[in-house]
């Protein structure tokens, strides 16, 4: 995906944002301030304000950290279907595909909290029987008018009876996390880089190359607001970001596009192996890293990490 410029924002008629419409516990998370319809029934502009200080999102070394933006799509989207497109609350969202690319010098996180444009264009919204329906986004992102990224989000959404059946014993969020496998040792420093704290790390060390576990803290409440059945398409990201961080040898990295696949739901009560295929270099200090995830036998993701070297 490439981002472009010159594209005219249109101006449309904000209206509040309803919290319990983006499917956060914590208010301190919503990152949502107002979004309005563009009138044709496909395109709708979404606000955000992105916070000056955060665990995660500001460790990049004066540089937003990409999941910033992918958390933003993921509470948009979310907003959106459920006002816009009629999805009821009580049925449950999930990513297959998420593509998006980023313009790295529009993430410089400046003094004072930053406000940023989505322009969402759902191109696709196939109602299936049962209540079951997949939907398709396109996203353009700016910053005070200027590209910050797009993207590209395929996800379906499954009503209580037909999610609950898909997901079996698996279904309860509450006993799913309770389940959940205990903390393995997280990555050396060294290896990990100043850029993930210990909080979020989420990879432990094989005695293999290029293989590592999936290390999830479901104490986390960046990562889990609330229970989760499933490990979230966000940490794995994250996940997918680390591993292409070890294999770098850099000092730090900063992804800059995500092309990820999610086939399978990754459970919290087994372990799950995040392999890579050793880096490739498309040109000076750009790296490219495919990051795939096996459990119980079955590649459950794969997620092409783009990432920009930063020594």
């Amino acid at each position: 995906m490439t981002v472009t410029t010159g594209s005219i924002m249109p101006t449309v008629s904000l209206q509040p944002v309803p919290l319990r419409q983006v499917r956060k516990v914590l208010v301190d998370q919503v990152l949502l301030t107002g979004w309005g319809s563009h009138g044709d029934g496909v395109s709708h502009t979404v606000l955000a304000e992105w916070p000056s200080r955060h665990a995660l999102y500001t460790s990049h070394r004066g540089v937003y950290h990409p999941l910033l933006l992918v958390e933003t799509i993921r509470q948009a989207l979310t907003m959106l279907s459920h006002t816009v497109h009629g999805v009821p609350l009580d049925h449950r969202l999930g990513w297959e595909t998420f593509d998006t690319s980023l313009v790295t010098a529009a993430l410089e996180a400046r003094q004072g909290p930053c406000s940023v444009r989505l322009t969402i264009t759902h191109t696709e919204v196939e109602r299936r029987s049962r209540g079951s329906a997949r939907l398709t986004a396109q996203i353009m992102i700016t910053r005070d008018d200027e590209p910050l990224g797009i993207a590209r989000v395929r996800y379906i959404a499954h009503p209580p009876a037909i999610y609950d059946r898909l997901r079996g014993r698996h279904a309860d969020a509450r006993t799913a996390t309770r389940h959940a496998l205990p903390l393995g040792p997280a990555l050396d420093p060294v290896v990990r880089g100043d850029q993930t704290p210990l909080d979020f790390a989420v990879l432990t060390a094989l005695a293999e190359p290029h293989r590592w576990q999936l290390r999830v803290d479901v104490t986390n409440r960046v990562f889990f607001d609330h229970d989760h059945d499933h490990v979230p398409g966000f940490l794995l990201l994250e996940a997918a970001a680390q591993a292409a961080h070890a294999e770098s040898g850099a000092a730090e990295t900063l992804p800059t596009s995500f092309d990820a696949h999610f086939t399978r739901y990754v459970e919290l009560d087994a372990p799950c192996f995040i392999e890579s295929v050793p880096v490739r270099r498309r040109e000076l200090g750009i790296i490219s890293t495919l990051v795939t995830g096996r459990q119980n036998g079955h590649e459950v993701f794969s997620i092409r990490v783009t990432a920009a070297e930063r020594n």
